[in-house]
């Protein structure tokens, strides 16, 4: 595991720290990066979520799942647990703790921005951690590949249903429009670049230059995109933290149960279906983890920089890697 995905809850901090600190330098100038928009999508947050979600995209051969049948029961696992479960006990948790247990700290406004975040979060599983996760607790890589193509795919079809119809049952009004043009620009146009590129870079260059100079030059360009864009979300975001800093650990209350639910769910599933341990493993994690660049960019694109949605995904981003990481260790420890 790289320094950058072990440390990335101190850099996630210190990008909070330097947002805030650059949001309170510039003041009200730093509002002309948020009017930067082309039809509802913020122009320089859609740049820097193209070059982290591409170097992901570039890296899955979709060519694996013609492999599909191999491992199906935890692949149907998978699917399952991702998309029949997770979306809807992420709601759910969402809404007890916001609107209910929150009540006397959180308003309601907070409250549903905060719920629409969660869902976000939680309407699409992890596409890039997984790999790291399941590599970590020794897991089948060829089922990890099939099991990121498939839900890459899923994604294009079920996540705008999911995300509107939960959107809808919390009474959050959403433009379609808006939430299918996030889809298009955040998932389809990476999603195509990324297969094109692999197809054409393998076929041209081979794998050995693919893997070893074009995905290593191309991994710090995610990386600096990724920590660019929370620190322009908390330069937004930072008299909102200043005045409530409680409501980042309420946030992330709810975010960690369902992550461990969930993931406890996949592994008792897997160990009733008699699955190896190096299916069930990777099968649990993608499940627990988030697609979480998708959640922030779709946050932005429907809610706004400033908005506690946007704030909500973020601090999923805070969470992940301990909460992976200590799941990781409950993984290797229950190793059967």
């Amino acid at each position: 595991m790289g320094k950058f995905e072990k440390y990335l809850t101190l850099w996630v901090a210190l990008c909070i720290i330097a947002g805030i600190v650059i949001g309170k330098i510039a003041g009200n100038s730093i509002q002309l990066l948020s009017n930067l928009e082309f039809a509802t999508v913020n122009i320089p947050v859609a740049i820097l979520v193209w070059l982290m979600i591409y170097p992901m995209m570039v890296q899955i051969d979709f060519s694996s799942i013609k492999n599909v049948t191999k491992n199906l029961k935890g692949l149907g696992l998978t699917v399952i647990v991702n998309w029949l479960i997770k979306p809807f006990t992420m709601a759910f948790f969402a809404w007890i703790f916001f609107t209910k247990l929150y009540q006397a700290w959180i308003s309601p406004e907070d409250a549903e921005q905060y719920i629409a975040g969660a869902i976000l979060l939680g309407a699409a599983p992890c596409t890039a951690m997984v790999f790291v996760w399941s590599y970590l607790t020794k897991g089948d890589a060829n089922y990890t590949l099939v099991q990121v193509s498939v839900n890459d795919l899923i994604i294009l079809i079920a996540f705008i249903p999911i995300v509107r119809f939960l959107l809808g049952i919390t009474n959050i009004e959403i433009p379609y429009n808006v939430l299918i043009a996030s889809v298009i620009i955040f998932v389809v146009i990476p999603l195509s670049a990324g297969y094109l590129s692999n197809r054409y870079l393998l076929k041209t260059k081979g794998e050995e230059w693919f893997s070893k100079v074009f995905l290593s030059k191309l991994k710090p360009v995610s990386i600096l995109a990724l920590l660019t864009t929370l620190i322009l979300l908390f330069a937004f975001q930072g008299d909102k933290i200043i005045q409530n800093p409680f409501h980042i650990l309420l946030i992330a209350i709810p975010l960690t149960i369902q992550t461990y639910f969930i993931f406890f769910v996949s592994w008792f599933l897997g160990r009733y279906l008699k699955l190896q341990h190096n299916i069930c493993a990777p099968a649990a994690m993608i499940g627990a983890s988030n697609f979480f660049e998708l959640a922030v960019a779709v946050a932005i694109s429907l809610f706004g920089l400033n908005s506690g949605a946007s704030l909500a995904t973020v601090v999923g981003v805070l969470i992940e890697v301990p909460v992976m990481l200590s799941l990781v260790a409950l993984a290797n420890k229950w190793k059967y």
